[in-house]
């Protein structure tokens, strides 16, 4: 596999210091979680998408809960859920200018489960791939949202609507393989009053409810860490070997002088399953390394380049994000040349985590 200029310079992003996200709870899928009703979109009359829906192949890694900020109705029929999804994605497309339903899920007060964007019931059925959403920015990729009717600030649920939601959380968990600690509400991650302060404080709940449900114990995460003297290990002789660095992994690490051809080091691994895996690096810092060394990552949707800054924070592990991996081997990130600049670029280990 070789590694193009354009490659390099494709949708770079600078890491910084300390980056390094948590690891995910995983949960082995558990067959005693039995799927719970679900009316599709077209059981419940949608619209078809104003354009064509992007498809992930990745797994989603955690749910994120929403309220409507709807009014409390009290009907409680399957007429009126199907009613309020289409209102919802009324709004969606026609205020918000989305392709379809932002949502993935929609509960009515009345305990009625629906589909919301498209795709979204045939990915969790399958267990398998996801559907870019638009229901909380920066986890549309990788997070469930669900909204449940009503608006929460000082009510809570109702009861119908709390069992539901339990019970399709912890199908969700067990169709993705995470656990109940991936549940989070949508203030978590932007600036937003939702799910409402009385739902949002009830989650430590769900929680534990959904917890309950998953009865499998959940296995150790799937790690593995490549130095630069293992076997998935390969560059050419232009990498020479140090030692110099007393916050290396390992034995020793590689280093190269910047240059614009293709000479990576590169970094394959075995991976048990298609899914998301967490990628990390470790180099030795050094004022004369270089400040913006690429590394490409071999993504299943495609190469993605990711430059880091090895003049500082090194001697640990520094994220370089989440990714979607096929199954099987494969190369996993190169560590470039194709750089600006005369200080060495620096290749020492990565460690990839089933997320």
């Amino acid at each position: 596999m070789h590694i193009s200029r354009r490659n390099i310079l494709r949708g770079t992003v600078v890491i910084g210091a300390g980056s390094v996200l948590p690891t995910a709870l995983l949960a082995t899928p558990a067959s005693a979680v039995a799927a719970p009703t679900i009316a599709s979109c077209v059981t419940w009359g949608a619209r078809n998408p104003s354009s064509t829906l992007t498809q992930l192949s990745n797994r989603p890694n955690k749910i994120i809960i929403h309220h409507t900020a709807t009014a409390n109705a009290t009907t409680y029929t399957q007429a009126h859920a199907f009613s309020l999804a289409r209102a919802i994605q009324n709004y969606h497309m026609d205020s918000n200018g989305w392709s379809d339903s932002g949502h993935n899920f929609t509960i009515s007060r009345g305990g009625y489960i629906m589909e919301g964007r498209r795709t979204s019931l045939s990915h969790l059925t399958s267990g398998n791939g996801f559907v870019t959403s638009a229901h909380c920015p920066g986890q549309n990729t990788v997070g469930v949202g669900i909204e449940n009717e009503g608006t929460y600030t000082s009510l809570l649920p109702p009861t119908v609507l709390w069992d539901r939601l339990v019970d399709l959380c912890a199908y969700i968990c067990q169709q993705g393989r995470f656990g109940a600690s991936q549940i989070y509400g949508h203030r978590d991650f932007v600036a937003t009053s939702c799910p409402g302060n009385a739902f949002y404080a009830r989650l430590p709940e769900l929680r534990a409810a959904v917890a309950a449900k998953l009865t499998d114990p959940p296995p150790t995460a799937w790690s593995t860490i490549v130095d630069n003297t293992s076997a998935g290990f390969r560059a050419s002789a232009s990498w020479l070997t140090s030692t110099y660095s007393t916050a290396r992994y390992g034995a020793d690490y590689r280093y190269a002088t910047p240059v614009a051809e293709s000479d990576a080091a590169y970094y394959s691994a075995t991976l048990p399953e298609a899914g998301t895996y967490r990628l990390e690096v470790w180099y030795p810092a050094n004022a004369g390394y270089n400040a913006s060394t690429p590394h490409v990552v071999f993504a299943a949707g495609g190469s993605q380049t990711v430059s880091v800054n090895q003049q500082t924070s090194g001697g640990a592990w520094r994220n370089l994000g989440t990714f979607s991996f096929n199954s099987g081997a494969q190369d996993i990130v190169a560590v470039s040349r194709w750089t600006t600049g005369t200080d060495y670029v620096i290749a020492d280990a990565v460690r990839i985590t089933r997320v």
